[in-house]
């Protein structure tokens, strides 16, 4: 196969920063992807709906000349959201839902959700509303094994929640571990969860290649190959619970190679070739199209797009650096490596 052309896809978890940050990188995600569920983890977080309808704007002002690409908008929740922010943010075309992130679980979540009881008549009006949770599914508990993180999130958070709101849609996002898939295999339609490039492709040794690989380094973590081959099969089996979810997480050189640096991949510059990578070693392109532009629309409402995009077989090496804003960089996921397959020209 010399190209491959499938339904344009959407991107169910993006993170695409601010201000310069913004401006540089929202056109890698506008080339690849139609729509794209934007992360509400700003400084200060978009915690109601005219935040995100602001933001919104930022972003369609950012996009490059003749770009075709809508931003899918959530809220941040915290403990001081209300069951009035959820009706507003339902009543909205342009927020389809509420990100759950434990409080300090990764950047910029300090303001982030304590327990799932602090927000109990939140998650009763999203249930009302149909308003879909999005969640980091890790605890933050500092006696559990970062390693672990994930499958304990299972137990003492979504289990409960998906018995206590049997009605509430549910996103587990950027799952890494078997636990999760096969919790999600067994679960209601209302769960699905979105899985990212790197943990299709790589596992935790990546992390120490030759000495400790910061750019590897995302939340939550690499984890072993036997998760990894978990999540491959997930994804290249047709299961329409799981979908396409890039976490693409830039930060700055200087922010990544420090002392204590962020957690982030940035994959938003090759993500769709690097996924057709990992679908074609899996002897699954076929059923990439579905993963990327059918499974994730679906569950969350919405028409496939009408449009197509094609990949075409053709080697180029992915860039050691691209530019982040006023004299920043950023390195992406694979910098320096070969991809097989290229977005062709529009």
């Amino acid at each position: 196969m010399q190209t491959l052309t499938l339904i344009r896809p959407d991107d169910f978890h993006l993170h695409l920063r601010d201000s310069g940050a913004l401006a540089a990188v929202v056109g890698d995600s506008a080339q690849r992807f139609a729509r794209a569920l934007i992360m509400p983890n700003l400084t200060p977080p978009v915690t109601d709906v005219d935040r995100a309808l602001d933001y919104r704007q930022r972003i369609l002002a950012a996009l490059p000349g003749g770009a075709s690409f809508e931003p899918l908008m959530t809220l941040y929740l915290t403990d001081a959201t209300t069951p009035e922010d959820i009706r507003a943010a339902a009543a909205c075309d342009h927020v389809v839902g509420a990100k759950y992130y434990p409080a300090g679980a990764t950047t910029h979540a300090a303001d982030g959700v304590t327990s799932p009881e602090a927000i109990r008549p939140v998650l009763e009006q999203m249930e009302k509303s149909g308003l879909i949770l999005e969640v980091h599914g890790e605890v933050t508990d500092p006696r559990v094994d970062i390693f672990d993180r994930e499958s304990v999130f299972i137990d003492v958070v979504l289990a409960p929640l998906l018995q206590r709101y049997p009605g509430l849609k549910i996103v587990f996002e950027h799952i890494t571990t078997v636990q999760a898939v096969q919790f999600v295999v067994q679960g209601p339609d209302t769960l699905a969860a979105t899985i990212t490039p790197q943990h299709l492709l790589y596992n935790r040794n990546a992390l120490f290649r030759g000495g400790l690989r910061p750019h590897y380094f995302c939340l939550p973590v690499l984890k072993r190959e036997a998760h990894r081959q978990a999540l491959l099969d997930a994804a290249t089996g047709g299961h329409p619970r799981f979908f396409l979810g890039t976490d693409s997480a830039p930060h700055a050189r200087g922010a990544k190679e420090s002392a204590c640096g962020c957690a982030g991949v940035y994959s938003a510059h090759g993500a769709l070739e690097l996924y057709a990578q990992a679908f074609e070693d899996a002897g699954a392109l076929d059923r990439l199209e579905g993963f990327a532009a059918r499974h994730g629309a679906a569950f969350y409402g919405l028409e496939e797009n009408p449009d197509r995009i094609t990949l075409q077989r053709e080697d180029w090496t992915i860039p050691a650096a691209l530019p982040f804003g006023e004299q920043e960089e950023v390195v992406p996921l694979n910098a320096g490596a070969i991809c097989r397959w290229k977005l062709a020209p529009a």
